[in-house]
């Protein structure tokens, strides 16, 4: 695919460069319907364990690294940053001794105490971020969001995690997008004592969950789910959010269809006039065309960010069944 070597960044989370793999893999059958979103949502993911998020010198001549596990502190479990913080507190010896897990290797270190108290902001057993809501499932009681893998910026791989959700985002600001600097939201969580969903699985397609039943207000008519054949270049409309938590409708333009993807250009000038193009945080928009649901944003191109690619729903959907 010729476009493949122009730089492309994923419409979510800061810092993720990347392409995305495709497989052709269909599950949604015709007349299957769904139900589009198109809301900014925070993402929070509890980690499985404490994670090391830079390279860091803790004796005279060993060094934890980026993405580096630590699994006990002086013969004690470690799940989270509270576990880390009772040890340290207790611990009255010069010398620490860890447990790290290295690329599923495990390995010792002796650490000096002043350099593990030194440690803490180079840890965390969290990721968080932001996104776009895609779809509903009203009969399955799912959702999926996103379109594209979650990758932790900081352990430059999909984060380990024991349990995560995701809440209703408000924004609050818009840093635009301009010719090779792509620009993002700037949002809040509205509520964070009540989820939307659960995350179940972080695949290649997106995020996917339970949705909580208890959170109605957000829900509209489902669509009928379009098959990649059907798809025509020409008009079709994204579903996102720019401002507070009102989602709206956005005129683009389908530019080319491919096997697995397809490309577009934003063409609403109140867009454009609000975001420059496309942003960081649009990740999982919905398109949608001729009243049916054709997938989600996924990609823009950096020189040119009123450009952009989309996955097919069918496709994402694939990702809900793994």
């Amino acid at each position: 695919m010729g476009w493949s070597k122009r730089l492309m960044l994923s419409a979510s989370f800061a810092a993720l460069l990347f392409f995305l793999p495709f497989q052709n893999v269909i599950s949604a059958t015709s007349g299957d319907r769904v139900i589009p979103m198109g809301h900014s949502i925070g993402i929070q993911m509890d980690l499985s364990g404490i994670y090391v998020t830079n390279d860091v010198l803790v004796n005279d001549e060993q060094w934890l690294k980026a993405g580096d596990s630590i699994t006990r502190l002086n013969g004690t479990d470690m799940f989270s940053l509270s576990d880390f913080e009772k040890v340290m507190m207790k611990t009255k010896n010069d010398k620490i001794h860890m447990n790290i897990s290295r690329k599923g290797a495990s390995v010792e270190v002796l650490a000096e105490r002043d350099a593990v108290k030194r440690l803490l902001p180079f840890l965390k057993d969290r990721t968080e971020g932001t996104g776009t809501l895609t779809y509903v499932d009203p009969k399955r009681g799912t959702y999926g969001a996103l379109g594209h893998q979650i990758i932790d910026s900081s352990l430059k791989s999909p984060p380990p995690f024991k349990n995560g959700a995701i809440y209703l985002s408000e924004i609050e600001q818009i840093k635009k997008s301009t010719p090779g600097t792509p620009g993002y939201k700037i949002s809040s969580i509205v509520n964070d004592e009540q989820h939307l969903g659960t995350i179940q699985s972080n695949g290649i397609y997106g995020i996917f969950g339970t949705w909580n039943v208890a959170y109605k207000k957000v829900l509209a008519e489902p669509l009928e789910i379009m098959q990649p054949t059907e798809l025509q270049a020409g008009t079709a409309e994204v579903f996102t959010t720019v401002k507070g938590t009102e989602v709206e409708k956005f005129s683009i333009r389908i530019t080319n269809i491919e096997e697995e993807q397809f490309h577009f250009i934003l063409t609403d000038a109140k867009l454009l006039e609000a975001t420059g193009g496309i942003l960081q945080g649009m990740s999982g928009s919905p398109v949608i065309q001729n009243g049916k649901f054709v997938g989600a944003v996924t990609h823009m191109f950096v020189d040119e960010p009123k450009k952009g690619a989309g996955l097919f729903l069918v496709t994402m959907r694939d990702g809900e069944q793994r």
